[in-house]
């Protein structure tokens, strides 16, 4: 199982992959194209030219996680643009989430991954009376 969490660090191809390979070609798109290590542990997100489907690569440590997501209608209507020269785009847990569900990251609002904690007083110890 992956979970997504606020520390992940998720990479986003924004070019359209070939979806006929499997773990082995994406690494390799992953060392190749994208210049990431697919084995440090950041999730790779990948998707098909017809914009039907998502794969998402990640490596636990262990071995690698392949998952894929098929949309039965429609398609996945956006998509992260270039940035500069970059082949990736960076997002954080809660975007991807809205991504998978077909939503658009962008507009995606979510709490700051880090905010101050506010100083908690003391509650002073209630007095209690005795009734007898």
């Amino acid at each position: 199982m992956i979970q997504l969490t606020p520390h992940l660090r998720i990479l986003v191809a924004v070019e359209p992959t070939d979806f006929r390979q499997g773990i082995d070609g994406l690494c390799r798109v992953c060392r190749q194209k994208l210049e990431s290590d697919p084995m440090s542990g950041a999730v790779f997100v990948f998707r098909n030219r017809r914009a039907r489907a998502l794969k998402i690569l990640v490596y636990d440590g262990q071995g690698f996680w392949l998952c894929q997501k098929r949309l039965s209608a429609g398609r996945f209507r956006f998509w992260p643009s270039r940035e500069g020269k970059s082949l990736t785009r960076r997002l954080q847990a809660h975007e991807l989430q809205v991504l998978l569900a077909c939503g658009n990251p962008e507009t995606a609002k979510g709490a700051p991954p880090w905010r101050p904690v506010e100083e908690v007083r003391a509650v002073p110890a209630l007095a209690f009376r005795s009734s007898f």
